[in-house]
């Protein structure tokens, strides 16, 4: 053998690609395992399977307490992109486009969520809700107002880091030009630089609501009877009895969310956000 060709015989030449593959299925290999046992035959899980169906879709909406936990989070997932995206998208012109007093800080204070474990957000939060309650007599905790309110929290950040990369990207010199020919403030806003930040409200709008809708940790602590969302009830589930229904309903899950997914790279390269 040539020199050339025991170089690229080297074993230091697949170490890397090797790592990344390990990496993914390391990653991946929970959501497979998911994926197949949605489609078992049998009521208990037992390897290998008798068979296979879609039998438990099926059942997944003809069981009352999934159907409740679907529409719950998603009008919980919904109101909440709603009002995160256009808090986050003030927040994000005033930190981008003006400099006062305080900034650096409220971008942190905006930012935070992300950092702060999701059990000590949501034990947080019912604190507060308890203390409004017994204070001024304001019922939150247990109620679709109050969880919303929480997951405008959740929202939020992801709002404002999309958007303001969004904002960054914008040459400001045609917002220039159309001020330089006349146009108002608002007209320059409405005609020029909405439709250029377009992308990025569409895409804080999706990845808002996927991390809403997925939310687990926070909506654990703030969750009232007939008020459950989906994740909640899936956990619930799990205490009782493991059988294919739930896997069938974490798969619909990972589905929707990962569709969601593809769509907001589409507008937004997440690479430069997460």
């Amino acid at each position: 053998m040539t020199t050339t060709t025991l170089r690229r015989l080297r074993p230091g030449r697949f170490a890397l690609p090797a790592t990344v593959l390990l990496v993914y299925l390391y990653i991946l290999a929970p959501v497979m395992f998911v994926a197949w046992i949605a489609f078992f035959d049998q009521d208990i899980i037992v390897f290998p399977p008798e068979g296979y169906t879609l039998k438990w879709f099926a059942q997944v909406w003809e069981r009352r307490a999934y159907q409740r936990g679907f529409v719950t989070s998603f009008q919980v997932a919904a109101v909440a992109m709603v009002f995160g995206v256009a808090l986050g998208t003030l927040a994000s012109i005033a930190l981008v486009r003006y400099r006062f007093p305080g900034r650096e800080a409220i971008n942190t204070l905006l930012l935070s969520p992300l950092i702060v474990p999701g059990i000590v957000a949501g034990t947080a939060i019912y604190v507060f809700f308890v203390y409004l309650d017994n204070t001024f007599e304001w019922e939150m905790k247990g109620t679709l107002p109050g969880l919303v309110a929480a997951h405008v929290m959740l929202t939020l950040p992801w709002t404002v880091r999309l958007i303001s990369a969004s904002l960054q990207g914008i040459d400001r010199a045609v917002e220039e030009a159309a001020a330089n020919l006349g146009a108002n403030p608002w007209t320059v806003f409405r005609r020029v630089t909405f439709p250029m930040m377009r992308a990025g409200i569409v895409a804080a709008a999706l990845f808002s609501f996927i991390t809403s809708f997925e939310n687990l940790e926070l909506t654990l602590f703030l969750v009232g009877p007939g008020r459950t969302t989906l994740p909640v009830v899936v956990l619930a589930a799990l205490e009782f009895k493991v059988d294919p229904t739930i896997a069938a309903v974490a798969f619909v899950q990972i589905v929707i969310i990962g569709a969601l997914m593809l769509i907001t790279d589409r507008y937004v390269k997440l690479s430069r956000i997460v």
